[in-house]
């Protein structure tokens, strides 16, 4: 055997060992025995968004009924959810996974895949939301892309990758929902209209802050063909301040 078929038979046995072998929670670090990826005391304190939601986009409100956002200008995603509240450990746990801790797409699509199977049986294809070559490249993976691929490979459902980011969009932190509509516009491209005509496409992305993102390539979709789209994300900002603004990025690390 060659050492490169040595190499690769290697790196695809430790692929495998990694998918199903786990020594440690994911969130407080400390050690699990039946590979668990988090422990039964971190699930229980991780703010799920299970109470009161929006029905449109999901998010976490204070009593039932449409949020405002929905009422002035509802996305035309049908329905998007997410796991949970983007805070704490959650927030967190995407922190470390969009700065380099990669790993974390098995923990985070595990967390997802319940809800996906609850919320999503309409769907018929998995995508995500893609990067240009230029951001994947720097980042050295899109996060949205792992998880996507993840969930489909456990969930059964076709993962599809119809649509390119041509142009790279001004950092969207400090900006609003119609700010980053216009930061948006025209940033997504369906290279495939074949794949999406006539669809109902489940997008998976980390989280959702104002939704622009997320409504900016559904809407490039449904005008590609696509008969629905939803949204499933790990997590949702609550609240909005007027500057759109994610609350307070905890540090790196687990918790001690």
């Amino acid at each position: 055997m060659k050492l490169r078929e040595y190499w690769e038979k290697f790196r695809g046995a430790v692929a495998r060992y990694d998918e199903t072998h786990n020594f440690t929670c994911d969130v407080c670090d400390r050690e699990v025995f039946a590979n668990e990826r988090v422990c039964a005391s971190c699930m229980k304190s991780l703010p799920w968004n299970n109470n009161v939601v929006c029905p449109l986009c999901g998010r976490k409100i204070g009593e039932p009924g449409i949020c405002l956002d929905c009422k002035e200008k509802p996305l035309s995603i049908k329905k998007a959810r997410s796991c949970f509240v983007h805070e704490g450990e959650a927030a967190r746990l995407v922190v470390r996974f969009k700065r380099g801790q990669k790993y974390l797409f098995r923990t985070l699509a595990e967390l997802m895949l319940p809800l996906l199977k609850e919320g999503f049986g309409a769907a018929d294809a998995i995508t995500f939301v893609p990067m240009t070559e230029r951001a994947e490249k720097e980042r050295g993976y899109n996060q949205s892309f792992l998880l996507a691929e993840e969930l489909a490979k456990q969930s059964g459902i076709e993962l599809l990758a119809p649509a390119v980011k041509r142009r790279e969009t001004a950092a969207q932190k400090f900006l609003g929902r119609k700010e980053r509509e216009e930061n948006l516009k025209g940033c997504f491209h369906v290279k495939e209209r074949k794949l999406v005509r006539g669809r109902k496409l489940l997008i998976i992305d980390d989280t959702m802050t104002t939704g622009a993102t997320a409504d900016e390539l559904s809407s490039v979709l449904l005008r590609a063909g696509a008969r629905e789209t939803y949204l499933l994300t790990v997590t949702s900002v609550p609240r909005k301040n007027p500057f759109g603004v994610l609350p307070a990025e905890p540090p790196e690390g687990n918790a001690p």
